[in-house]
């Protein structure tokens, strides 16, 4: 937002919807009237296996914020409420994902943070503010697939009659996850998308492969493959805490484009985000964006873990055909080098695309989302 915004008044007709449970269409001089005005209905029950509609818009329009909580806020509720957005009465949605990790809320567990998209200044609650415009009709609905009901208190805030140029792009979202991912094959954060966009940022869940939970983890570089690219990328990141604006480690941390807001008691698991805002990934013809699953363990980390169970293997980074052995790791203990990992992994990418739709098809089921999330 320009500061100018702030005192500038629109120059078409534009007016100013909040969809909530007080007035679930948005109608004008409609808003509170249960219970005589005297807050009759603040929240709604979305029983397990029910679809909610948050919003049905019609006309053109700006959604500029999402809020809302849940009486229920477990991980079994973050990961089973699925959230899904239609652009221009579009068959698919644009956007998918588990209610939490949509908000940047990481494996099912509700954190206090803060970043320039999404925040919950408590840990209580989901707050976005990405701008998300369509042209003649927006469609936000919420499904319970997790084993019980819930309710929810929520406030879309949307302007309809906005005028949006013809470079105007459509938000998207997907959630996906690998648990766990292939030895040497790097994981996938955005699948091979076509069209022109931008590619905004993601927030990323790791929990640890137990063999390997007290090494280094994060030595993967985040590679963007844009517009023709094939065997190697034109972007391409030096560490996965590189990639989110610390270095050597990750600790707990939430900046504005860039944070490490959740770390596991056992330091077994963790979520971090990178919002591209000020540094912008546009691409033209198609995009893909991926992470490559690395450490970077001391030799005699890697004896110790041997000590615990001689079958390990630690193959190192390279063609895939080498592998460290007991006696090169003997003779300098204190060294330390990258080693192919393999770890739970979950992505929710955020996207600008030309088209209201995408070819991503549907995210994993509730079983698949919620197996194996972490402890504390």
């Amino acid at each position: 937002m320009s500061p100018d915004s702030l005192y500038r008044f629109p120059e078409n007709h534009e007016e100013t919807r909040w969809f909530t449970c007080e007035n679930p269409k948005g109608e004008k001089g409609a808003a509170g009237k249960a219970r005589f005005g005297r807050k009759g209905a603040p929240c709604t029950v979305i029983p397990k296996g029910e679809k909610l509609v948050l919003a049905d818009i019609k006309g053109s329009g700006t959604i500029r914020r999402i809020w809302c909580t849940l009486g229920d806020r477990s991980p079994e509720a973050l990961r089973g409420l699925k959230i899904e957005m239609f652009w221009e009465d579009a068959q698919t949605p644009a956007v998918q994902a588990p209610l939490g990790d949509f908000f940047c809320h990481p494996h099912g567990r509700i954190v206090p943070f803060h970043n320039a998209l999404f925040s919950s200044p408590e840990g209580r609650s989901f707050n976005c503010v990405v701008p998300m415009p369509f042209k003649t009709a927006a469609l936000v609905v919420l499904t319970n697939e997790s084993p019980r009901d819930n309710h929810i208190y929520y406030e879309i805030d949307a302007t309809t009659g906005d005028r949006h140029p013809d470079n105007t792009l459509y938000f998207h979202t997907f959630w996906r996850r690998e648990n766990y991912t292939t030895l040497r094959r790097d994981m996938t954060i955005l699948p091979h998308i076509e069209g022109r966009g931008r590619f905004i940022g993601c927030n990323l869940n790791v929990r640890l492969h137990p063999s390997c939970a007290n090494f280094w983890w994060g030595e993967g570089e985040v590679k963007v493959y844009m517009d023709g690219d094939a065997e190697y990328p034109t972007l391409c990141g030096t560490g996965t805490e590189d990639y989110i604006g610390s270095g050597y480690g990750q600790g707990l941390f939430d900046h504005p484009y860039q944070g490490n807001h959740y770390v596991s008691e056992k330091k077994d698991a963790y979520g971090f985000y990178r919002l591209h805002i000020p540094d912008p990934v546009y691409f033209y013809r198609e995009v893909r964006v991926t992470i490559q699953v690395m450490g970077g363990p001391s030799f005699q980390q890697m004896l110790d873990a041997l000590d615990k169970d001689p079958s390990l293997k630690f193959m190192k980074a390279g063609n895939g055909t080498e592998y460290y052995t007991r006696e090169e790791l003997e003779k300098n203990p204190g060294a330390a080098d990258v080693m192919e990992r393999i770890d739970d992994h979950a992505a929710t990418a955020y996207f600008y695309l030309d088209s209201p739709e995408n070819p991503l098809g549907a995210i994993a089921p509730f079983d698949e989302r919620i197996k194996d999330l972490p402890g504390n």
